[in-house]
């Protein structure tokens, strides 16, 4: 087994367990060419050939019934005009669910930190001073190598997720610092005001595809997304992720650890013309227009 795999799954409570908090996801992330993505067909045709994969390593798949039938969402990055948050690891995103063309009553909002360091990651108190929480996230999320196919780089992400909050996002820092306490420790001058990043309102096409199993009781909710900016009219990028969920990473079968290993490398390669090296959704956000350098390239 390779150094790779050993890192993940190292019993060691001082890197497997930190705090309260303790990695219950992998997400496995690969960016996609959006120009491919102009209707239904492009998802379609995606997942034919991600299918081919799927066939090759003989897995199993439970397709849901409502696989190509896109949930629209928007989505909004709020930060300060230098991209204070994000310099910093911080991500602060709202996300506002469509029905039939119409925003739901409640909508989404996640405030988390990333990091290629687990302990640095696991050691940011990402809880708010709300009076409560939804769910607090810890992921593993693996994304492709900058400048290659059928590679993987890991970056770990502590975030709390919230319904519909009572806060004013376009204010100063230190209105959005009083409701996550963990802000504070960053220099920012307390006025700062916060906007939306770029002025970029992305809308979100995204289709669940249905549960790719890994064996062992190891499986991933998969997904096909594309973001597209609505000021600009411009797609900005696609996406296929798979998510895996579990108790404890050290409980998951090493068998099924590396098969969904196998399978996020190889779809790179039999999907290369498809696959979009170099950056994030949210980095590419966040490099529109000409709000600032970012220091933080992810």
């Amino acid at each position: 087994m390779g150094k790779h795999m050993d890192k993940h799954i190292s019993k060691n409570p001082e890197t497997r367990h930190l705090g309260e908090d303790v990695i219950h996801y992998r997400e496995y992330k690969i960016l996609l060419k959006p120009d491919r993505f102009t209707s239904k067909h492009g998802f379609v045709e995606f997942w034919k050939d991600v299918s081919k994969t799927i066939d090759k390593l003989g897995l199993k798949v439970d397709t849901d019934r409502s696989a190509f039938d896109s949930q629209v969402r928007e989505v909004l990055f709020y930060d300060t005009p230098q991209f204070d948050l994000y310099n910093h690891h911080f991500i602060l995103r709202k996300r506002t669910f469509y029905d039939q063309g119409w925003p739901r009553p409640s909508h989404e909002l996640t405030f988390k930190y990333r990091d290629p360091d687990l302990k640095a990651a696991a050691a940011v108190d990402v809880r708010p001073r709300l009076g409560g929480h939804d769910e607090i996230k810890f992921k593993e999320e693996l994304l492709l190598e900058r400048d290659r196919l059928g590679g993987i780089r890991t970056v770990y992400s502590h975030g709390c997720v919230l319904t519909s909050p009572s806060i004013e996002l376009d204010r100063g820092i230190e209105d959005i610092s009083k409701a996550f306490p963990t802000l504070k420790k960053i220099d920012i001058t307390p006025r700062t005001q916060m906007e939306l990043v770029n002025n970029v309102a992305v809308e979100e096409v995204q289709n669940t595809m249905g549960m790719i199993h890994f064996h062992h009781h190891f499986k991933g909710k998969a997904t096909v997304a594309i973001w597209r900016s609505r000021a600009l009219e411009k797609s900005l990028s696609g996406e296929f992720a798979f998510q895996c969920k579990f108790d404890r990473l050290e409980e998951v079968s090493k068998e099924s650890i590396e098969l969904s290993e196998e399978f996020y490398k190889m779809v790179q390669l039999d999907c290369a013309e498809w696959v979009k090296l170099g950056t994030t959704k949210t980095a590419m956000v966040y490099g529109l227009g000409d709000g600032g350098r970012l220091k933080n390239r992810e």
